[in-house]
């Protein structure tokens, strides 16, 4: 996804705060999705092992109110609608890869 932002939107996605422009360059963006990643992963196991009735439902709203949230900063100044564009597509792009890749992983047992 983040790859396609630059010829599509035809400049790398940036944020502006007054006098400093930070560039989502790959390194961060792959960073944060693995953070994501394995956030949602350590929360779905930490309720699974805890025995939490539900566990998956459980996990996956909380995962969908965190989709929710992860938006709000895109409301802000400071970047444009391509930058925008960019980011909620690669916040998308996330979430339908580990929402139901995790809430749908079959359960190990030792």
């Amino acid at each position: 996804m983040w790859a396609a932002t630059d010829p599509l939107l035809g400049h790398p996605p940036r944020i502006t705060d007054g006098e400093e422009t930070l560039d989502l360059g790959a390194a961060p963006v792959a960073v944060v999705a693995l953070l994501a990643s394995l956030a949602g992963w350590a929360l779905l196991a930490a309720l699974e092992r805890l025995g939490v009735r539900r566990a998956r439902a459980v996990w996956t709203g909380v995962a969908v109110a965190v989709l929710a949230v992860s938006f709000l900063p895109l409301a802000g100044d400071g970047m444009d609608s391509g930058t925008r564009t960019a980011l909620a597509a690669m916040h998308l792009a996330v979430a339908a890869v580990l929402i139901p890749g995790l809430a749908g992983r079959s359960r190990v047992h030792s």
